[in-house]
């Protein structure tokens, strides 16, 4: 029995050298300089790499959806702001096409006023048109200048392109226009238009009294036999009657016939003005002629 004690001393003593042995051959193996890794400790790297990269996935995938979350509301907030600003852009660019718009037609009436100014003495007063009657019969417009601004009844209102019509009835802050497509020589109460064409102010003198609605034309009559007048001339008042003052634009010839009994010619005319849309007209206001003081009778016999 005794000898059985010693004999496992001794194993157990044995196995504990050899075990020491071992462990000190390996630090040896192991802090000695090498270019590689041992088998143990590679299998410790990969063991330690995988569970970390099984760790790792999950929680990334998490932290990225938090931040794509994240990332979202930013980019709706900012997707917000960007319809704000196009609506803002939207509307201030409809609002600079319609003050460009706007300029550009008021520049080119101012124009049409100088050039009116530079050739006869009279005053152009612009006026807004603040509502139109289609009425066939009485076709008018009201402007929102009246008797405060100077307005009389018989004055000329015309556009930038031609006659319109002539000023019927005037209140103190509006005016009304009768319409040159009104004008019909059978009723007493239209009033026509002494008319000659320009470049030929000598030569050719006519009435323009009545519009015809079928065709859209004035008919200019009273022309005299052999007038230089043909197709394409221009056709503007002359100032004769003192009705309508000198050079509003009426239209252009359109066609030339004989008149009543062959004696005069008649000649339709295509308006200058197109009757549609006005938004400014003129009103031309002219020299004011001074009246005649009268004479007492039994003087300057």
């Amino acid at each position: 029995m005794l000898k059985l004690f010693k004999l496992l001393g001794n194993k157990r003593l044995f196995i504990l050298l050899m075990g020491l042995i071992l462990f000190i051959a390996v630090m040896g193996f192991t802090l000695g300089p090498r270019t590689s890794l041992s088998w143990p400790e590679k299998f410790v790297k990969d063991t330690v790499g995988f569970v970390q990269y099984v760790f790792y996935k999950p929680a990334s995938y998490i932290a990225g959806l938090f931040e794509d979350i994240a990332n979202l509301r930013a980019l709706q907030e900012e997707n917000e702001q960007l319809k704000i600003a196009l609506a803002h852009y939207t509307r201030d660019k409809a609002t600079y096409n319609w003050i460009a718009q706007e300029n550009e037609r008021l520049y080119k009436k101012l124009k049409f006023t100088e050039e009116q100014a530079r050739l006869y003495d009279y005053t152009w007063k612009i006026a807004q048109v603040i509502s139109v009657n289609d009425d066939p019969v009485n076709s008018t417009i009201v402007l929102n200048i009246g008797a405060r601004e100077g307005v009389k009844e018989g004055m000329a209102v015309t556009s930038e392109t031609g006659l319109v019509g002539v000023i019927s009835h005037v209140s103190n802050l509006t005016s009304t226009v009768r319409l040159a497509t009104s004008m019909d020589a059978k009723d007493p109460n239209s009033n026509g238009i002494a008319v000659t064409a320009q470049g030929k102010e000598n030569d050719v003198f006519g009435m323009v009294e009545t519009y015809d609605k079928e065709k859209g034309m004035f008919l200019m009559t009273r022309i005299d036999d052999g007038t230089p007048l043909v197709k394409d001339d221009l056709i503007v008042s002359s100032g004769v009657g003192g009705a309508f003052p000198r050079g509003m634009i009426i239209g252009t010839v359109e066609e030339i016939q004989v008149g009543e009994y062959g004696l005069t010619y008649t000649a339709t005319v295509k308006p200058a003005a197109s009757f549609t849309d006005w938004k400014e007209l003129f009103v031309v206001f002219t020299p004011e002629v001074p009246e005649m003081p009268e004479v007492p009778e039994g003087e300057g016999k």
